[in-house]
């Protein structure tokens, strides 16, 4: 009897404490608290971004005449013609031609032809311009970087660091940037050097072997590429060889610069190949073809490349550089 009795003592209770439980707020320990502050601000899978948008653009000279533009000027005033072009993106990854350095300029007063006409070191600004643009991400492996040496090409690591820009294709660490701010988008930049100290086939072999490491990752591999022959529209065989090794390997695009002129365009296995997208900020004028260039505005979803716009570009005299209409890019 006195389990029944008590069973039904309990009941009373409970029904005289019901009205009030209902009403009495649950508190929650301060632990508690903090992870369901925590869990609230996570994002749901439709908050995820299922696209990004990426501008490519080719080379990048802040020397020379450019340099003199801009202290006359400002630094501002080399983008205010393509800045809205800029802003189409979530980020801009261009080729940066040369260190950014505090030694002084050894080609802003030089002339064609000079030896120090192509020695460029860029300001310690540069960075900082750089990322006021947009331009969130560059490829240093190219033939000028180590213009002033290992420490021109530490001291822009440094600054690029600082300015909270970031890079790929060093040519002391040979490292490449895993980008993953736009999660499920999760993209890997890689370069390709011909001109690299440790030479082309160890350079290739290196490329191949990060695109493949991406791929099994489940990422975007993009290869930035500096190579091929100036001012030659017409692309080697070397180099479309290499192109398609790359796309082999699991490469989602293939984008090209070095010759200082727009190159042919290419669709490999349904993958798009850009030998060269030409000069960005340069202050070549010597030829319509060294004046035209091209950006690529690609949107990428989670497997790869979903659509791409191409920008024609020109430069102007003034080192302004200009969207231009009256261009199209040969395939």
């Amino acid at each position: 009897m006195w389990p029944v009795i008590y069973s039904a003592s309990m009941l009373a209770v409970v029904s005289a404490l019901v009205p009030f439980l209902a009403q009495a707020p649950i508190r929650q320990h301060p632990i508690e608290q903090q992870f369901a502050s925590a869990a609230a601000s996570i994002p749901t899978f439709d908050e995820f971004p299922s696209v990004v948008k990426v501008l490519f653009a080719g080379d990048m000279l802040f020397d020379r005449s450019i340099r003199k533009a801009m202290d006359a000027n400002g630094g501002d005033f080399i983008f205010s013609c393509i800045d809205d072009v800029l802003k189409q993106a979530d980020f801009v990854v261009a080729n940066l031609e040369g260190p950014i350095t505090d030694n002084e300029s050894v080609s802003a007063d030089s002339i064609p032809g000079d030896g120090n006409n192509y020695t460029f070191t860029f300001p310690l600004e540069t960075a900082e311009l750089l990322a006021k643009h947009n331009i969130k991400i560059l490829n240093l492996g190219n033939n000028h970087i180590l213009n002033f040496g290992a420490s021109g090409a530490r001291s822009t690591i440094d600054a690029l660091n600082a300015a909270g820009v970031a890079y790929f294709g060093d040519p002391i660490s040979h490292s490449t940037y895993r980008h993953q701010s736009f999660f499920p988008v999760v993209m890997t930049f890689i370069g390709y050097n011909e001109f690299d100290p440790i030479g082309t086939q160890a350079s290739a072999a290196g490329t191949v072997e990060w695109v493949n490491n991406a791929h099994e990752n489940r990422e975007i591999p993009i290869v930035y590429t500096h190579w091929g022959d100036e001012y030659a529209a017409a692309s080697p065989e070397r180099i479309k060889k290499l192109a398609r090794q790359f796309i082999d390997a699991g490469a989602k695009i293939v984008i090209g610069s070095h010759p200082h002129v727009v190159a042919e365009h290419e669709i490999y296995r349904g993958r798009h190949i850009y030998y060269s997208l030409g000069n960005f900020i340069f202050d070549q004028y010597f030829s319509d073809e060294v004046r035209n260039g091209l950006m690529l505005l690609v949107t990428f979803n989670q497997f790869g490349v979903q659509d791409i716009e191409e920008i024609p570009i020109w430069l102007e005299t003034d080192r302004r550089t200009c969207p231009h209409t009256n261009f199209a890019v040969a395939s």
